[in-house]
């Protein structure tokens, strides 16, 4: 076989051991998503706790990096304090060398059985939990074949006379060994796919020992890149988490290259074996991390604070960092303002979203338009946050009744934004479905759904203008709106089920995604119209409800009826 078939050969391995990682990686997102961010989120009283739970998450999912950006995602939202975030970065890196030691053993033999377990469970099951553990046994399987066939492809590669000579160029500058590890995990976003490919070369002979320890130190390097990247834009304290563990890795990276030498002849006094030199190093280097980092992580997580700073110099802030500035103290009425100029903000971004959404929804999902809705989502997400933190902070301050109730609506205004922005999300996704499947509204449901998406867009702007002027006569239109929504919204469901019934193939195909998207809007102007009631309600223009009017109606008959 030449060289050339070789290298695609080993090339065509790493992709499927990729792409087992990502099977494992995804299934165990999906079946357990909201449990691993709720035991994470359980598991933050201390740093020896958060420590454990970072270990146990990464364990199931395989994916430090998967571990990081949640834990960003708590650290932005300001449930977890910097010194407990990194805590359980410590614990992720420690589990992914675990999990290298479980596959560094010869168990090719599982396999199969891991291949044909989990697709028999994956086709016969219709709950998706069962479904996603079919998928973790396959990947899992996929990652144990992909092992092999690494072996077998770089065994024939030591019979080269070009690999000796990079091996031993790589060999002589460590530097340039531990950059390329780097580079290969950032590419692969995972250090334990890059570490069992090195493992597997050492098995062969394809590289000695002394090099395999030093791309062990790579990519461990190489796996805080990805979650660094992917945060880099964000809130600043999750950027200070993916730093933080970019940083304890650089630091072991220093400390261990220059006593590599040292370290090895320990290595093999442990074990000889290539491969298990190659995954003790690894289990070694992380052991070490926790051990020297644990003890400190608050004062890590100061140094990280002064590192990172809050933006650069003639960079616009954090959209949340522009009004919201608590200070203990400050005229409570001063406060609210700021929430409200906030959540005005908030709006503008949930009118962007809104209009994009539908646009995506008539004219199919374009990638760029869907990563900006994406993006605008995680933006009022934080802006959301932000603003409950604050009205949080103002709330301890002695509020008079009308402070209190005005608080309240704030909240509660900023709360059906945030709400509006997540069936906004929805609407991306029907979208992107349709798109795949290739289906086309019929044009009289799309005109009737550009219709009912034009009243409730402008009920938003409407809306906004409520909250902020509280004008009695916009706010009676605002629910009189609700009702003309409501009849526009029945009379396209009773048009389309006209069209289902005359067989109109446009309408058969979207017909759950037609009226999916007619519910959606419905709710929106359902959050939208709330922001009326208080004020009508202030005013006593609210009637009683229709439940208490019957009752009253129903004792009137029954004393007529007696008196008869």
């Amino acid at each position: 076989m030449s060289a050339t078939m070789l290298l695609v050969n080993l090339l065509g391995a790493v992709a499927l051991l990729l792409w087992g990682m990502r099977m494992v990686r995804t299934g165990a997102q999906r079946a357990f998503g909201n449990g691993l961010q709720a035991f994470l989120s359980h598991w933050l009283r201390n740093r020896f706790a958060a420590f454990g739970a970072g270990l146990g998450v990464t364990a199931l999912v395989q994916s430090s990096t998967a571990t990081c950006l949640m834990t960003a995602d708590f650290a932005a939202r300001g449930i977890v304090a910097l010194p407990v975030a990194l805590a359980i970065m410590l614990g992720a890196d420690v589990a992914t060398s675990l999990i290298a030691q479980v596959f560094s053993f010869d168990i090719s033999w599982l396999s199969p059985i891991l291949l044909f377990g989990g697709f028999l469970l994956h086709a016969s099951s219709k709950g998706k939990r069962p479904q996603n553990a079919g998928r973790i046994f396959i990947g899992l399987g996929l990652i144990l074949l992909a092992l092999g066939l690494i072996v077998a492809s770089s065994e024939p590669l030591r019979a080269s006379p070009t690999v000796p000579v990079i091996v031993g160029a790589l060999d002589g500058e460590p530097l340039i060994a531990i950059l390329l590890a780097a580079v290969l995990t950032w590419l692969a976003h995972s250090s334990l796919a890059t570490v069992l490919l090195v493992c597997s070369l050492a098995a062969t002979g394809a590289i000695p020992v002394g090099l395999a320890l030093t791309l062990v130190l790579g990519a461990n390097f190489g796996g805080a890149l990805p979650p660094f990247l992917a945060t880099l834009h964000g809130p600043r304290e999750g950027r200070m988490v993916a730093v933080g563990n970019g940083l304890f890795k650089l630091t072991g990276c220093v400390i261990a290259l220059p006593l590599l030498g040292l370290i090895q002849p320990y290595l093999a006094t442990f074990d000889p074996d290539p491969v298990r030199m190659a995954v003790n190093m690894h289990t070694l280097f992380n052991l070490g991390l926790a051990v020297l980092f644990l003890p400190v992580v608050g004062l890590a997580a100061k140094l990280v604070e002064r590192l990172i700073k809050d933006q650069d110099e003639g960079q616009p802030q954090e959209m949340h960092q522009r009004n919201l500035g608590y200070e203990e103290g400050l005229d409570p009425a001063i406060s609210l303002a700021n929430a409200s100029r906030e959540v005005l903000r908030m709006g503008d971004l949930v009118d962007a979203m809104l209009a994009d959404s539908m646009a995506a929804v008539r004219e199919g999902g374009d990638p760029e338009v869907i990563a900006e809705i994406a993006r605008r989502d995680d933006q009022i997400d934080r802006v959301y946050e932000a603003v409950k933190l604050y009205l949080a902070a103002v709330r301890r301050e002695s509020l008079d009744e009308q402070e209190s109730l005005q608080c309240g609506e704030i909240m509660a205004f900023c709360t059906n934004l945030e709400h509006i922005g997540d069936i906004a999300e929805n609407l991306v996704d029907l979208a992107v479905k349709k798109e795949k499947r290739g289906l086309r509204f019929s044009p009289e449901g799309e005109s009737e759904l550009d219709q009912l998406f034009r009243r409730v867009h402008n009920n938003l702007r409407l809306a906004l203008g409520v909250f902020i002027s509280g004008e009695m006569s916009h706010a009676r239109k605002l629910i009189q709106e609700k009702d003309e929504v409501r009849n526009l919204e029945k009379v396209a469901a009773e048009n389309h089920y006209q069209r289902l019934e005359q067989g109109r193939p446009e309408a058969i195909e979207t017909s759950a995604m037609h009226l999916d998207i007619i519910r959606d809007l419905k709710r929106i102007n359902a959050h939208l119209t709330s922001v009326a009631y208080p004020i009508l309600d202030s005013a006593g223009e609210l009637r009683s409800s229709r439940l208490k009017k019957k009752r009253a109606e129903t004792s009137s008959k029954k004393e007529g009826a007696t008196l008869a």
